[in-house]
């Protein structure tokens, strides 16, 4: 294992920063770095919007569930999946405007999290840490009316960026031969793989040193999973112009 892959292996999500800013010329590289992830045919079909102004961040982590380190992460980005400039190439070039193909909005959400992992990946790499943010999608609406989004452009997810006051125990991932299948999915063994990881999970959750509980990862996805529907979802995203057909 080298150096890179045990920094990977090593993640945890990162929620209390101490007050020290994140240096501008850091930020951009975090971007750049970000650029340099595969993207679909080169579309870059990402954009990411830096949040600075209070109003706007207090806004945006009511929304996500009442999430403080919003408001208090040195830096705050909301990562977009952007078929504006798409649009206006195929303008351009007298292909006629994006009519909202599902393909196009699954390249575009692709993109923008292969980027943002890149993002995160190179945040780490430097000493910092973050936290991705999927509860502005509670409602997506008013982020992009918070942000003026234009049309082509939704909100994906958050991430928060700091250096690190306290970081999280790393979670067990599950095995590699619970997600590693050879030549066709082993619909077999899903049951029992899951309840030996189920032990495993209730296991790490019962040793952390705080917030020890008694959930499993069955439990705790189910809530999650069945908790989050966030039915208004395909209307927000066709009306931005995406998955119409």
């Amino acid at each position: 294992m080298n150096d890179v892959m045990k920094l990977m292996q090593d993640h945890s999500s990162v929620r209390s920063y101490t007050n020290e800013k994140i240096d501008p010329t850091l930020l951009e590289e975090l971007i750049v770095s970000g650029q340099a992830a595969a993207s679909s045919s080169f579309i870059q079909a990402y954009s990411v919007i830096r949040v600075v102004d209070p109003k706007k961040r207090k806004v945006i982590a009511e929304l996500a569930g009442g999430q403080s380190w919003i408001v208090e992460a040195p830096e705050f980005i909301v990562m977009c999946a952007d078929m504006q400039r798409i649009n206006y190439a195929s303008l351009k070039y007298r292909e006629g405007e994006l009519k909202g193909y599902t393909e196009h909005f699954i390249a575009a959400t692709v993109d923008t999290a292969l980027m943002a992992q890149n993002v995160l990946l190179a945040a780490e790499s430097s000493g910092l840490g973050g936290v991705f943010i999927g509860g502005i999608r509670n409602n997506p609406q008013v982020v992009a009316e918070t942000l003026i989004l234009p049309q082509y452009v939704y909100p994906v997810f958050g991430m928060c960026l700091g250096w690190p006051d306290q970081k999280n125990m790393v979670k067990p991932r599950m095995p590699v031969s619970t997600v590693l299948h050879q030549d066709t999915y082993e619909i077999e063994a899903v049951a029992s793989k899951v309840d030996a990881y189920d032990k495993t999970f209730a296991d790490y959750y019962g040793s952390r040193a705080s917030n020890a509980n008694s959930s499993d990862w069955s439990a705790s996805t189910t809530r999650a999973i069945q908790g989050k529907r966030r039915e208004h979802m395909l209307e927000f995203l066709q009306e931005r112009g995406f998955l119409k057909c």
